[in-house]
């Protein structure tokens, strides 16, 4: 890495849920999180406390964590000032919240402290229908995806503790030409050059379900149809 590039940003909040059934007729989710008190513990599966109600798709060690850019917030309010109320940190059923990075700054594979645990990243976050539903607004998850503004995931390193306050900083960089933003619109896009589908496909600091999304992402004719994602069932 660079020792002469730095990033860092001070945590505004760390959150965890429970699953519950926010829907009626739909599965239940834990994308209502609350703010955590005092420092938490994390381990290999997140922060202590935080449930996932499917686990199929959330949670597990390759997204142990999930981290939103509050400055996204400003942009939402803008978006849906009817609902300016609701877009503050915490609101996207995240993890982690801090201002000073974004998925522009960060890269696939950094490396970052979060408390005196380390963290790595791993992934962007891929927004399912249970977000519109969350935020009340039919076309929420289709604008995150639209915009790029979908915060990412975590790998856990090594365990430790956190609390509102800390210091995120990056202490690692593998593919500075690689940043959260651009492979995670490539994850969406639904055709990709196939030599940089190859690519993402064999990058190990990936999670293991993107890489396999690349390798599929090879075969120039192969599309993908996210509507069962986005708009539910």
């Amino acid at each position: 890495m660079n020792k002469a590039f730095s990033l860092s940003g001070p945590v505004i909040g760390l959150y965890a849920g429970k699953p519950e059934a926010l829907w009626p007729g739909k599965p239940p989710s834990a994308i209502r999180k609350r703010p955590l008190d005092g420092p938490v513990e994390i381990d290999a599966s997140g922060l202590v406390g935080d449930l996932q109600a499917d686990l199929a798709v959330h949670g597990g060690p390759e997204k142990a964590v999930h981290h939103y850019a509050a400055e996204h917030m400003a942009f939402w309010r803008t978006m849906y000032p009817g609902r300016a109320d609701f877009f503050r940190p915490g609101c996207f059923g995240e993890n982690v919240s801090t201002t000073g990075i974004t998925e522009h700054a960060l890269c696939i594979g950094d490396v970052l402290s979060l408390g005196s645990a380390r963290v790595q990243v791993c992934q962007g976050r891929q927004p399912c229908w249970k977000l519109s539903a969350h935020v009340g607004l039919k076309d929420m998850a289709a604008q995150f995806q639209l915009t790029g503004r979908t915060g990412w995931y975590y790998r856990v390193l090594k365990g430790g503790s956190a609390a509102a306050g800390d210091e995120m900083r990056l202490l690692d960089r593998l593919h500075p030409d690689l940043s959260v933003h651009a492979v995670t619109q490539a994850r969406f896009a639904r055709r990709l050059d196939p030599a940089m589908a190859e690519r993402l496909a064999a990058l190990d600091a990936l999670s293991e379900n993107w890489r396999a999304a690349f390798a599929k992402k090879t075969d120039r004719f192969y599309r993908e149809d996210a509507r069962a994602r986005l708009d539910g069932p």
